[in-house]
């Protein structure tokens, strides 16, 4: 017969904050809020941060009883949510983007993540599989989200400032994110590089889910993934040195950029030379076979005319990723040989 200590206690539910930046949020921040009355107890922290802007959202976000800050001009997301981490009153804080609606379990799974892995000090969720906006583009790009991170490592390398949970001790003494990021940019990233550096626990926690609302248009995408995501990226890269095998950095991901500027530079060699037609031709098939699981994952989820049409965007964005990568790596050492340069004149 086993005895049971009566010293032994079930651990502690931890207590969670909600922290939201809000830049004109409109209706999907709208959206928002009224999906957090349905979901979130009144016990919970909910705080929002209005991150300058014209409209309304501070005026929806004190109506629904929320915690509200308000900064008269934007200083990006970053600031606002270090803003509403130095309020929280929680144990944990969950941090969530204004054009996000969490599900009817999510917070619970943030709580039990927190419970059964005690040495965790962050996790991420993932976008869900259903996404608000109906156009194609953006049907697209969240379900690519939620298959890229519904097959990540669970040990996670980074941090995610739409769907992430961190114990607010950690986050305060780390020195939250980079305020140095004035718009939505990798700050969340960056904070994860400094966690993992410091010696800190990040799982990526695939059943902590949210359903991303926001409508992407082709410029609006292409600029956010360029300017604001894969150029300051690469950057950061060079930087902390985490070429990691996971997520966005996937070896696959890599082959596949290679072969794509192949294909390009077979295409435009077709002009003159018509056996370079040949090789387009191997390298298509080899991008198509490589990436099949995603094309299958596509299929699954919206029909085959649907997976047909993502290949032509999933070509272009290791087209555009590629070339970010190139010129981030370019303006990251000049820099340095510029600081450089400047630190031996000064000696």
């Amino acid at each position: 017969m086993t005895l049971i200590s009566s010293d032994v206690r079930p651990p502690v539910e931890p207590t969670i904050s909600i922290v939201i930046p809000v830049y004109n949020g409109g209706e999907s921040f709208r959206e928002c809020l009224a999906n957090l009355a349905k979901f979130v107890p009144p016990s919970t922290e909910i705080i929002v941060v209005v991150d300058g802007g014209t409209d309304d959202s501070w005026r929806l976000a004190e109506e629904s009883g929320a915690k509200v800050i308000k900064f008269p001009t934007a200083g990006g997301p970053a600031r606002a949510r270090n803003a509403g981490a130095q309020v929280a009153q929680s144990d944990i804080l969950f941090f969530i983007d204004a054009d996000v609606t969490i599900g009817s379990d999510t917070l619970k799974q943030v709580a039990i993540a927190f419970q059964t892995h005690p040495n965790l000090t962050a996790l991420i969720g993932s976008y869900d599989d259903a996404p608000g906006a109906p156009n194609f583009l953006s049907q697209y790009k969240n379900l690519f989200h939620h298959y890229t991170h519904q097959t990540g490592c669970e040990e996670a390398s980074t941090f995610w400032g739409a769907c992430g949970a961190i114990k607010r001790e950690v986050f305060l003494e780390i020195g939250g994110f980079d305020e140095a990021y004035r718009y939505p940019s990798i700050e969340d990233i960056e904070l994860g590089y400094r966690l993992k550096r410091s010696g800190h626990q990040i799982r990526l926690c695939k059943e902590v889910q949210v359903k991303h609302l926001k409508c992407w248009k082709p410029v609006s995408l292409l600029k956010a993934e360029f300017f604001y995501r894969a150029l300051p990226w690469t950057e950061l890269l060079w930087r902390d040195r985490q070429f990691v095998n996971d997520l966005n950095l996937k070896t696959s991901s890599r082959v596949s950029l290679a072969l794509t500027y192949g294909l390009l530079a077979a295409l435009v060699s077709s002009w003159w030379w018509t056996l370079a037609l040949v090789f387009a031709g191997i390298l298509s098939l080899s991008l198509l076979l490589l990436n099949f699981p995603v094309y299958q994952f596509f299929q699954r989820k919206r029909g085959l005319w649907f997976a047909v049409q993502t290949i032509p965007w999933h070509w272009l964005y290791f087209l555009y990723s590629g070339l970010a990568f190139a010129t981030g790596t370019i303006r990251y050492h000049v820099r340095q040989y510029r600081i450089a340069k400047t630190r031996f004149s000064q000696v």
